[in-house]
């Protein structure tokens, strides 16, 4: 028998440690050189990490779950005498779990590889597609999430490690984007050399699960709401009670509302509803926009509203932060963000320093990526890093509403219609321009006493702004 060799973690550049997310091989198993042994997974990328020697693995170092760093023994094998063995074959490779590529092959290969057909995202054996489950980032990010920010997606299920289940043929960038997207590799079928699932397989995969719908594409279990106790979706046809017309959701209400869905169910909201009065705050936004009314600039209540909340965050600085696991992120910085209705859905353009500009820069900013907005022109950049967020109804109507919490903020502020109410002043009743407030807040990091004292500070900061100066 031929002395064992073993086979350590390499460079892997600055990181002291990374994670052990997925275990390519087994004991017994047949490798060649530069084949994927692990994949590892750092705060900022994954990567596999490919065998030195070719032979048969003896014995394994490393387990899901264990730190690895550099210089460290991943497993000890019997080298093959010509150092160039061949992969076992398909019958022995199944059980192993191989992936059979090095993560050095070109990504060349990926991007020549044809993309997947939308028929092909139903498996061999007959299973249907899974839907993909969007969880930003915005990180989104996901960069073209309105939302700004997607959080990170949990590790490889433990499914599809079961040792009896052969691992999929993908590289490193292509594993990290389906774990993006939340996108079970086994269920995609690969279009590249030797069935390697490309960036390609896994849009279509993720295309054709959203035209089956909800109730074909979600993952076995939950599509009709099982796993939580549900009754099923219903399943109508229309068609039969009348004449319809289907249309496909647009991509950002596609992407916004996977988003709006994930905060909705994962963030604890309670709204505080009250009132601001505005009675001269308007008279003021109207002399204004007299005055300059040669610069083209026109003021509207939002601007104001901006210098308003960001005077109310640094009074209440536990709503600009966010939740990062058992800490909070206090922020030292503030950058608004609006909704914007645009044709094709909901945006959030964000204001970045708002505390350093005055009402008509803001005036003139907010306008200008309102208008890029419409136009679809927004970078992902003039989409991410909010502090806060508005979501003002001002134009249309509405009393009161709760706006969704636009995760990772802790708190959104929702504007009405504002309207003429009568108040008494100790003699009679005097018609007063009102403005209704609803603050939407996570109750994870914000008690309803906090939140009631926001929105009545920010009342009182509009009923009379000279106290902004204060």
């Amino acid at each position: 028998m031929s002395q064992l060799v073993e086979v350590k973690v390499p460079d892997i550049g600055d990181f002291k440690e990374v994670e052990v997310i997925e275990v390519l091989v087994a004991e017994g198993d047949t490798i060649t050189e530069e084949q994927s042994l692990i994949t590892v997974e750092s705060d900022k990328a994954s990567m596999e990490i490919p065998s030195s020697h070719a032979g048969v693995v003896k014995s394994l170092k490393v387990k899901l779950g264990d730190k690895v760093a550099e210089g460290m023994v991943l497993l000890e094998l019997e080298p093959s005498a010509s150092q160039a063995a061949e992969p076992a074959g398909p019958e022995e490779a199944a059980p192993a779990g191989k992936a059979g590529a090095s993560d050095n092959e070109p990504e060349a290969e990926e991007a020549a590889a044809p993309a997947q057909q939308d028929g092909e995202a139903e498996q061999p054996d007959g299973r249907r597609a899974e839907s993909s489950q969007t969880i930003s980032g915005g990180e989104p990010p996901r960069s073209d999430v309105p939302a700004g920010n997607v959080m990170r997606t949990a590790p490889v299920p433990a499914a599809a490690t079961d040792s009896t289940m052969p691992v999929p043929h993908a590289s490193p960038s292509v594993r990290k984007f389906a774990r993006e997207l939340g996108v079970d590799l086994h269920r995609v079928r690969g279009s590249g050399p030797k069935q390697r699932i490309t960036h390609d397989d896994v849009r279509g995969f993720v295309k054709n699960a959203l035209a089956q719908g909800p109730a074909a594409s979600a993952p076995q279990g939950s599509a009709d709401g099982a796993a939580l106790g549900l009754l099923p979706w219903p399943q109508i046809d229309f068609s039969k009670f009348g004449p319809v017309e289907s249309k496909p959701l647009t991509r950002i209400q596609k992407l916004s509302g996977a988003n709006l869905h994930r905060n909705w169910v994962m963030i604890p909201h309670v709204t505080n509803n009250d009132e601001a009065d505005i009675t001269e705050l308007e008279t003021l936004r109207v002399q204004l926009n007299r005055e300059n009314e040669k610069s083209g600039i026109k003021v509207t209540m939002l601007a104001f509203l901006i210098k308003a909340v960001v005077a109310a965050l640094k009074k209440y600085p536990q709503f600009n932060a966010s939740l990062d696991g058992d800490n909070l992120v206090f922020k030292q910085y503030f950058h608004i963000g609006f909704a914007a209705d645009t044709p094709n859905g909901l945006v959030v353009p964000v204001i970045r320093d708002a505390d350093r500009k005055g009402i008509l820069e803001l005036a003139e900013e907010t306008s200008a990526l309102a208008k890029k907005a419409r136009d679809g022109k927004l970078s992902p950049a003039e989409m991410q890093g909010g502090c806060f967020s508005i979501s003002s109804l001002g134009g249309i109507g509405g009393t009161h509403f709760t706006p969704i919490i636009n995760a990772p903020e802790v708190a959104i502020l929702g504007v009405s219609r504002s309207y003429q109410k009568p108040v008494w002043d100790g003699q009679a009743f005097v018609p007063r321009l009102t403005l209704p407030l609803s603050l939407s807040y996570d109750h994870r990091v914000i008690d309803g006493a906090v939140a009631a004292r926001f929105n009545a500070y920010l009342g009182t900061l509009l009923a009379d702004f000279r106290r902004i100066a204060l």
